[in-house]
């Protein structure tokens, strides 16, 4: 999880840097949904774990 945030505020600040943003929009936007993605993922496994634990 923690992985997935760092790597998308890194492609976030090599976004701005590369198109040349002052207001870091790339770098938050695309932090923002590594959030997203990674909250996502999370809940996934433990759904599928949970559902896993019921069946037996």
């Amino acid at each position: 999880m923690g992985l997935t945030i760092y790597l998308g505020s890194k492609l976030g600040e090599w976004l701005d840097v590369k198109f040349n943003n002052t207001d870091q929009l790339y770098y938050k936007v695309v932090t923002l949904i590594a959030v997203f993605v990674s909250m996502g993922s999370v809940i996934f496994q433990v759904l599928k774990l949970t559902n896993k634990d019921s069946d037996d």
